[in-house]
């Protein structure tokens, strides 16, 4: 971390908002004009929108990410977590990965923390529970079920085949309604080179505690992608809830139970609770509370944007809903990072701020491989797409807007791979212990330690006679 005179602009959070927001202030930056500095417990930004994707082996993990540092190269970046703000001294504390924590003075402030999943306390989800929010939780939720195939495979114990070869998924949203579809997809594939794992001995379970999915799609699309998900053979209960989940016995509120040793959790995502901390106002659901220009209501020095921030829709308040808000997704937050970076600058220089506003152009979903729904909004006339045609929207979609042209690149070239390769199926599952067995190899064993003692000590006692 560098010391300077300038103006510090610091940018809390480096994922889609933080990097976007980060780049477009640098760039309208005169040199000299301040510095940027940008924390973030991780040294890389997701792209979460393919981390469905990347848990069926579509994608590499590696292209999901996008490293701060080569992308923002005139900014600080930090590793760490910002603890605690003093607004009064415009000081902010950074906790780093190691050593003590420090203050950091700054004279704007960005908060683009993000959210993290929305969790309820059900007994035995904290233990058997995974998440899909970070690129880690994909590729673990991806061993893990080719852990399950290979475990059923092996076993002569039906119990055990029967709860391995069960995946429970609680969360009709896009996260979860595409983690399963891409999933299952990838299941059906590597059941091929099983002896005794078939895909009618897989059972698929869709929970969700409203009474549809998919509903940024809408409710015609959400009934078809309900369909088509139980025409491959998944279970979908709507309208119900897991009651719990102890040592993967799930229960749920209609009754149903059964074992399982795969729980994906995918039931919402809510600000992250570190907000809490900051001293900033907040909305009902935790959100920072933001004005249209997006600046945190009451100062003129921070901004907010993104999951993490309650940000007025003027385009549906001007159509007369008083009470219209942004929703957490991609559209959203690439442009107001847009319009973050460029008020962050009008407001160093003194000059006006333009509002935040954005008409929805619609949303798209894969379901699995050459499978989506689209809906698309043309002023007044929303087109609804599903099957192959939406698939592609879907993947054009979210590989242009995935950032830097590297990543790009790398995102098309895995998919055109694709075309032409298998898909891999193997389980790295090592990966999460990878010093497990050197250690084993490597550790002294007890038995031959103790004779050794032994032995020195009758070759001394010899040396002491003699002596």
């Amino acid at each position: 971390m560098s010391t300077t005179e300038r103006p510090r602009i610091l940018v809390v959070g480096g994922g889609y908002v933080g990097l976007y927001a980060a780049r477009r202030i640098l760039k309208k930056m005169r040199y000299g004009e301040a510095t940027v500095t940008v924390v973030d417990p991780r040294s890389y930004m997701t792209y979460q929108p393919f981390l469905p994707e990347a848990a069926a082996g579509s994608i590499s993990p590696r292209h999901v990410v996008v490293p701060l540092r080569r992308v923002l190269p005139k900014a600080e970046v930090l590793t760490g977590r910002v603890t605690t703000i003093d607004q009064d001294r415009k000081v902010a504390t950074v906790a780093p990965l190691v050593g003590e924590a420090y203050e950091l003075p700054f004279d704007y402030l960005v908060i683009a923390m993000g959210a993290v999943s929305r969790t309820f306390p059900i007994p035995g989800l904290a233990e058997q529970g995974i998440g899909m929010k970070g690129i880690e939780e994909s590729i673990g939720l991806r061993n893990h079920v080719l852990e399950q195939l290979d475990k059923a495979d092996s076993t002569t114990d039906e119990d055990v085949r029967r709860k391995a070869l069960t995946f429970v998924f609680v969360g009709g949203g896009f996260a979860g309604a595409e983690t399963i579809g891409e999933v299952e997809d990838m299941a059906r594939d590597a059941a091929k080179y099983y002896t005794s794992v078939k895909r009618e001995d897989m059972r698929f379970i869709l929970v969700d505690a409203a009474d549809k999915i998919l509903p940024e799609v809408g409710p015609k699309l959400g009934a078809y992608g309900k369909e088509h998900l139980e025409s491959r053979g998944v279970e979908v209960y709507l309208s119900t809830s897991m009651d719990s989940c102890v040592d993967g016995h799930v229960v749920l509120k209609n009754g149903l139970e059964v074992d399982s040793s795969t729980i994906v959790w995918t039931a919402g995502v809510k600000p992250n609770p570190a907000l809490a901390r900051f001293g900033l106002p907040l909305g009902p659901r935790g959100h920072v509370d933001t004005s249209e220009k997006l600046q945190v209501q009451g100062t003129d020095y921070i901004w907010a944007a993104g999951d993490n921030a309650q940000v007025p829709d003027m385009v549906g308040r001007r159509a007369g809903n008083p009470n219209a808000w942004c929703p957490p997704n991609a559209q959203h937050a690439l442009r107001q990072a847009k319009v973050l970076g460029d008020n962050v600058i009008s407001g160093m220089r003194g000059f006006p701020q333009k509002e935040y506003s954005h008409a929805n152009k619609g949303a798209v979903a894969g379901l699995g491989l050459h499978k989506g729904v689209a809906m698309i909004v043309m002023g007044k006339v929303k087109i609804k797409v599903k099957g192959r045609l939406a698939w592609y929207m879907h993947r054009g979609y979210h590989g242009m807007a995935m950032p830097t042209w590297n990543r790009k690149i790398r995102i098309f070239a895995d998919w055109t791979l694709a075309m032409f390769l298998k898909r891999e199926v193997v389980s790295l599952g090592a990966m999460e212990t990878p010093r497990e067995e050197f250690y084993e190899a490597a550790k002294p064993s007890p038995a031959p330690v103790a004779a050794m003692a032994d032995g020195d000590k009758s070759k001394s006692g010899e040396k002491a006679s003699a002596s």
